[in-house]
């Protein structure tokens, strides 16, 4: 059914079992690309059997753009007010807020009715942890490790993925099963399944692989943050592992001209380089064609456990 209120057409629509109230549905938020609210709740909606499972159990961070992806916009990790009670959100301590809090209520999204609620919050942006929280866990569980690899310009995604040919072979060097996926944007990220015990190890882990990767292509990669060292190379950014930190989820939107997506991507596709720019309706027919490439990233059979042993920059 539809209603008029204040002048704006609001739809109220049955999800799964639940009921949402959907609002301004042609509002066009990516103005260049004229791709509207109600194109991204069905976006959203159609890629929700891939997406979710790389949601479930991690707290969220968005990125909302209310008014388009060319105007204000804001980061929200707190769960906002008027979050429906079958909402699922968890109460976890954030040491060092900015925003001087001890802690947040993070949503974590269970199913497609959450995921349309944001949606409709104009929630573009999906970002997660490296980390989860089942239902039944006393604390998180840390099940990935991530390389962002951001290029300085004039480098690019083509420059990226040489790099990721190298971490690839490093990464599979230590038995470890990487996936490769763009950021959305202008880089790219490499994501593998693993287990330890201190959650701080993976973040020592990467960085002492990203150390590697740069005594192995010092012309092409850097691993320190100082963004003097950046232009025309690829920082492999390790620091993502952060348990306080979140990477854009696969096949999240980004706020960009066109409604790109972070789209896993082949082996094949990372060696040939090349087009890697993919928008909503190109990822929604790549999944019809190759399924959900990035599905190992979550496969216990792929999860190998990272120790302190395996720090090493050599």
């Amino acid at each position: 059914m539809a209603e008029k209120s204040a002048g704006k057409t609001k739809v109220t629509v049955d999800v799964d079992g639940r009921h949402l109230t959907l609002s301004n549905l042609p509002k066009v938020l990516y103005p260049e690309a004229g791709f509207s609210k109600g194109e991204i709740i069905d976006y959203y909606s159609r890629i929700a059997p891939v997406l979710l499972p790389h949601l479930a159990d991690r707290p969220l961070t968005v990125k909302r753009y209310p008014n388009g992806v060319d105007q204000h916009f804001f980061f929200e990790k707190n769960a906002p007010r008027g979050t429906p009670d079958w909402v699922r959100t968890i109460t976890l301590p954030v040491p060092g807020s900015t925003k001087n809090r001890e802690t947040i209520d993070f949503v974590i999204v269970e199913g497609l009715p959450t995921l349309v609620w944001l949606a409709n919050l104009a929630a573009l942006e999906l970002h997660v942890p490296q980390w989860r929280v089942p239902r039944r866990a006393r604390k998180p569980r840390t099940d990935l490790v991530v390389f962002d690899l951001d290029p300085g310009p004039p480098a690019t995604i083509a420059e990226c993925c040489e790099v990721a040919a190298q971490l690839r072979y490093v990464l599979e060097a230590d038995g470890l099963t990487p996936f490769p996926k763009t950021s959305g944007s202008k880089g790219m990220q490499v994501s593998a399944p693993v287990e330890v015990d201190d959650p701080e190890l993976t973040s020592k882990y990467a960085h002492s692989v990203a150390k590697r990767l740069e005594k192995a292509m010092p012309e092409l990669v850097v691993s320190r943050m100082a963004k003097a060292l950046r232009p025309d190379k690829i920082f492999v950014d390790w620091s993502q592992n952060n348990p306080a930190k979140t990477t854009v989820a696969p096949y999240s939107l980004r706020a960009k001209a066109d409604p790109t997506v972070s789209t896993p991507l082949t082996w094949d596709e990372v060696a040939t380089g090349g087009h890697l720019s993919f928008t909503a309706g190109e990822v929604l027919d790549r999944v019809d064609e190759y399924g959900d490439l990035f599905a190992g990233a979550l496969d216990d059979a792929n999860r190998v456990r990272v120790r302190a042993a395996m720090v090493t920059d050599e």
